[in-house]
């Protein structure tokens, strides 16, 4: 793969790849896309998480994490190397929650961080 890292810098727990999958097998889902992890400025504590499907571009860096195509923009792999990525599906918080060894502080939402 041009652009790839040997080690993923995000991890995916077991129920992230789960939920993940489900997503890419649903029916008109873009074969295309790439799973992008990434930062952006905003949110309570400075930084927000972003995570979606996308198209590469030029500055990213290709990665799989159980067979699934992931991107990282090169300059967000500072804030985010070690990150673990998780799917809860609780009654009161369900959906992706990010645990960032990176992060000096998180707001109480957990969707976004200082560094």
């Amino acid at each position: 793969m041009e652009n790839s890292v040997a080690e993923a810098p995000v991890t995916l727990t077991e129920g992230a790849v789960k939920e993940i999958k489900r997503l890419m097998s649903s029916p008109g889902f873009e074969a295309d896309l790439y799973l992008r992890v990434g930062v952006k400025g905003g949110g309570c504590s400075g930084l927000s998480y972003m995570l979606g499907f996308d198209k590469k571009e030029a500055n990213d860096r290709i990665f799989e994490v159980e067979s699934i195509p992931c991107i990282i923009n090169k300059a967000h792999e500072l804030y985010l190397a070690g990150m673990e990525v998780d799917w809860s599906d609780g009654l009161n918080n369900r959906g992706f929650t990010f645990s960032n060894p990176n992060a000096s502080s998180t707001c109480g939402c957990g969707t976004s961080f200082a560094v």
